[in-house]
């Protein structure tokens, strides 16, 4: 195979069973076709091209032949990066570098040949594989879109190259292997908006004030979806307005008027993903709506062949599908990842309507590259994004800063009048409390919610309550449990039975329930008001008897993670006799930004790095994605044997271990920090599980009630 001849077949793929081959040639010239088509909405069709012509070069040579007989590993992917490079192709270079291994670092011309940027790599000796000459032809001079000339447009634009190229590969080589998979057969745009319209046609004869109210939130996102350009907006809804479902009418409306691909929800918290995604299954229908996050189980019941289920498994991958629902952490830190697995989907989020459900809750010290990221997909990647909130922070400055030449709209312009409106609370401070004091006034309400800023706090708290209809709610719970409670939780307040509920912020968000009244520990503005939104919801009672009550525990500082909130809460409280009308919203989140200073809106440098390099090393990619987490402190995973757990857990012992298995062992897992693991790990309660996670072994340390016992030796959750 070592000599170009007319008669030498080079191979890419050989099928499972050994019997087929696919060519390069075919490969190459598949994949570009693909990659090509991927890359159109954004412009990029002619480098992407290149790169799937470029990204599997090495395979001409003979080591990579004999590879495929059984000999040793081969780099493949840096040939075609030299060929790039040589043709000063950059972002092509990178894309082609990187498709299997990730997104190296740009490094610097100083890297020896063969370190791990490409530098390096470009350096590097690699086997002949001068045999393409004699069977590709280059397409012409590849242009890049017009975007940008700052270093973060062209890294971003480099993870969009990359992510049409991967998934270009991916599935031309699974249409090899396995044949065409069951990808992009769901319903149309159209269709589903149809659905949707059908489903709120009994909604228009509204009978109540309060319905009549949300029909016409309803209708102004409807009309808006129908009449607005591509661009960028705020949804600014008061809870109990029915932003769930106008925002989704608004997207599909949006998306039908504009010719756009898909509609994707990015929700804060996983606690809260499962019941939106069913309110859109509900409307539109299962198989159109694909969860992706940590919880979600695409598993075939009983090892049975179930298209619908494979097909969500494999849309989960890039996103192929109409409707996805999706989380934050999910949705951004794909944006800035470097690895092929989760760049394979970004291509997809162009030309999208993307809706950012609860914006308040982006974290602060990774707020300036979030906005920054928003700003890349509405301004160069035909993307429109609607920030949709309660309580929506004031973000037009950032997109000023940041120069991505965008103003905020906001949809339905009504802000003010439909804040009184939908006024269902009245807040009053209780200054400082004893726990003792707290916990009585919660015993001598039938229901009430109690939002409290620790873990440890909710357990104290737990155990001074009657042990009748109460109910504790942490992250320390795992969610299947947090399920079940809610469910229970729902039932006991439709049925007006007792229910006393104390939970850290986790039910704040999204959580629908309706108390009559609540209590909360200061905290932010915003935290304050989401815990106002889980009272007298549907407005059954005066806003003067759905009493929010808002103290400080005794002794017991805010914790340091959101002190600066309280501070500025604490301000808005001297200037304003209603903190929760729009000017205060407003004022509080200028003053919370003020006291945090712009370098705590970045505390990463992610922008910086990009822009400028890091310490020499230019397009940072690989660097900046081992240490992009939206949620900063690492944590370890422990599975909880427990009910519907205990099989999967044995399972994860035996070794038989996929995909789909963690996606089910999610709904049985808790999240910690290594400071406790220790303390379980030197009580021998814990075992190792592989990938760094482990498993409960005394389960007398689990409760189905409160959660998992941190300290070990007095029996409390610790804050975290």
């Amino acid at each position: 195979m070592g000599t170009p001849s007319n008669e030498t077949v080079f191979i890419a793929h050989l099928s499972p069973d050994g019997t087929q081959a696919q060519t390069v040639k075919t490969h190459l010239q598949n994949t570009a076709r693909r990659a090509e088509a991927f890359a159109r909405p954004f412009g990029g069709q002619e480098q992407a091209r290149l790169a799937g012509i470029l990204h599997d070069l090495g395979k001409y040579s003979d080591a990579f032949q004999q590879r495929l007989a059984g000999g040793p590993k081969v780099d493949h992917s840096t040939a075609g990066a030299k060929e790039a490079a040589a043709l000063r192709q950059l972002e092509t270079a990178f894309a082609v570098a990187g498709h299997h291994g990730g997104l190296p670092d740009g490094g610097a011309r100083s890297d020896a040949p063969g370190a791990p940027t490409l530098h390096g790599r470009l350096k590097k000796q690699v086997p002949s594989y001068d045999a393409w000459r004699s069977e590709i032809r280059l397409p012409l001079p590849a242009r890049p879109p017009k975007i940008a000339c700052d270093g973060f447009s062209a890294s971003f634009y480099i993870r969009m190259l990359y992510s049409c190229l991967v998934d270009a590969d991916y599935l031309d080589t699974e249409a090899f292997m396995y044949g065409a998979a069951p990808r992009g057969d769901c319903t149309d745009l159209k269709t589903l908006l149809a659905k949707l319209e059908r489903h709120v046609a009994p909604w228009w004869d509204a009978k109540t004030e309060l319905n009549k109210k949300r029909c016409g939130v309803l209708k102004t996102c409807l009309s808006a979806g129908r009449e607005f350009c591509r661009g960028l907006y705020t949804l600014t809804v008061p809870t109990g307005g029915g932003k769930t479902v106008s925002s989704l009418a608004f997207a599909l409306h949006h998306a039908v008027a504009q010719g756009m691909a898909r509609v994707i929800y990015v929700i804060p918290y996983t606690s809260i993903i499962d019941q939106t995604a069913e309110v859109f299954r509900e409307i539109l229908g299962d198989e159109n709506v694909i969860e992706h996050h940590s919880g979600a189980d695409f598993t075939v019941p009983d090892g049975r062949t179930d298209p619908d289920l494979y097909r969500k498994a494999l849309a989960t991958e890039n996103w192929d599908a109409p409707v996805i629902v999706t989380t934050a952490v999910q949705f951004f830190e794909s944006l800035f990842s470097n690895r092929s697995s989760r760049c394979r989907k970004l291509h997809n989020i162009a030309d999208s309507v993307i809706i950012f459900d609860e914006a308040q809750t982006l974290p602060v010290s990774h707020l300036r590259p979030c906005v920054a990221a928003i700003g890349q997909l509405v301004r160069y990647y035909s993307a429109t994004a609607v920030l949709c909130t309660a309580t929506q922070p004031a973000l037009q400055p950032l997109f000023e800063e940041l120069k991505t030449g965008l103003a905020l709209r906001e949809i339905c312009p009504n802000t003010e009048n439909l804040f009184h409106f939908f006024r269902r609370t009245t807040l009053r401070h209780a200054g400082q409390m004893t726990a003792e004091a707290l916990a009585a006034s919660l015993n001598s309400l039938q229901q009430t919610l109690c939002v409290v800023n620790r873990r440890e706090t909710t357990r104290r708290l737990f155990d001074m309550m009657e042990p009748e209809g109460r109910y504790c709610l942490s992250t320390l719970l795992c969610p299947a449990d947090r399920k079940r409670l809610l469910a229970e939780i729902r039932a006991r307040l439709e049925t007006g039975r007792t229910c006393r509920v104390v939970s850290t912020s986790l039910i704040e968000a999204g959580v629908d329930v309706d108390f009559p009244t609540a209590w909360r520990e200061e905290a932010g503005l915003d935290s304050v008001l989401q815990t106002a939104g889980r009272c007298n919801r549907e407005g059954t009672r005066p806003a003067t008897q759905s009493i929010v009550t808002v103290f400080r525990l005794d002794g017991q500082s805010a914790p340091a993670i959101i002190r600066q909130n309280v501070d500025a809460f604490r301000s808005i409280l001297t200037q304003f006799d209603d903190p929760a009308i729009p000017a205060a919203i407003e004022r509080y989140f200028s003053f919370y930004r003020t006291l945090k200073g712009d370098a705590a809106l970045d505390r990463q440098g992610v922008l910086d790095a990009f822009n400028f390099g890091l310490k020499g090393n230019i397009f940072p990619f690989a660097t900046v994605s081992d240490n992009f987490h939206l949620i900063e402190r690492d944590t370890v995973t422990v599975y909880i044997p427990v009910a519907e757990g205990i099989p999967l857990v044995e399972q994860l012992r035996k070794g038989d271990v996929s995909r789909a298995l963690f996606r089910r062992l999610g709904q049985f897992a808790v999240q910690i920090y290594p400071e406790h693991l220790q303390k379980l790990a030197a009580a021998g309660a814990v075992e190792p599980a592989g990938g760094g996670s482990f498993i409960l072994t005394n389960t007398d340390l689990y409760s189905r009630s409160t959660g998992l016992m941190l300290d070990v030796g007095t029996g409390n959750g610790l804050f975290v």
